[in-house]
């Protein structure tokens, strides 16, 4: 449904799917693994483990990157950058801990980390996709392409009876509307205008966000070494993004 809505909004604001190779790229890499995998797992995941825990690691994203690229792509990385990434494992390695002293699931979180690094592979495969036009259109096609491969196993997995209610019907207009459309292309567009690095820098709050909604809307209850572990990743993000803006 997102898919849809954000090609006819792109159609009507004079948006055409005549792509380049390049967006091309970006709209099947993406579709694949952020809204299939990365999408689709963690959704999975939070059937067996909190949204906070599963908001915490999907937040290390960043620190992801940034470890990949200086390892594989040898891209350059300073002390502060190095320290972040140290800082981001530890308050990561503070957090697993006390989660598994509680009984946290090991498979829900090993499909976060496994949704974790599928957008690391996205992001590293495709840059440069918000160029040349066509923004929405590319947004709303990736859409589809994660739906077209999710259909197949909903089907075979998933519940065949859906029990409506406002709650549900609330929850899934949200999802639609605002993390499918608004927020990825708002994310889009600000790498657009600003360059994806300094972009990126803005994620060292999403562990704090996650947490504070997680608590306050679906009433999960906080320890000392959660709040701890988060300040410890956001520090880790904030050197390492501020580390590459620095090289760039």
């Amino acid at each position: 449904i997102s898919g849809l809505i954000g090609i006819a909004v792109a159609r009507m604001l004079g948006q055409t799917w005549r792509l380049t190779a390049v967006q091309w790229k970006a709209t099947i890499v993406f579709g694949v693994c952020q809204n299939a995998l990365y999408l689709g797992l963690n959704f999975v995941a939070m059937q067996s483990i909190e949204a906070s825990l599963a908001s915490i690691i999907a937040s290390t994203m960043p620190l992801a990157v940034g470890l990949a690229g200086w390892i594989l792509f040898r891209e350059r990385l300073s002390w502060t950058g190095i320290l972040g990434l140290l800082a981001g494992a530890f308050g990561v390695a503070l957090i697993m801990g006390a989660r598994m002293q509680h009984g946290a699931d090991l498979y829900g979180i090993a499909l976060c980390f496994v949704a974790v690094a599928s957008l690391t592979v996205a992001t590293l495969m495709v840059r440069d996709a918000s160029s040349g036009g066509n923004l929405l259109m590319i947004i709303g096609l990736q859409m589809l392409v994660g739906s077209v491969l999710l259909v197949v196993p909903g089907l075979l997995f998933d519940h065949k009876v859906v029990v409506w209610s406002p709650k549900l019907i609330m929850a899934f207009s949200y999802t639609v509307l605002m993390p499918g459309l608004f927020a990825t292309f708002i994310w889009f567009w600000l790498v657009g205008r600003i360059g994806a690095v300094k972009a990126a820098t803005f994620h060292f709050l999403n562990p704090f966000f996650g947490v504070v909604i997680a608590a306050v809307f679906l009433g999960e209850s906080l320890r000392l070494w959660d709040f701890v572990g988060v300040v410890v990743i956001m520090l880790g993000i904030l050197a390492v993004q501020m580390a590459r803006q620095t090289l760039r």
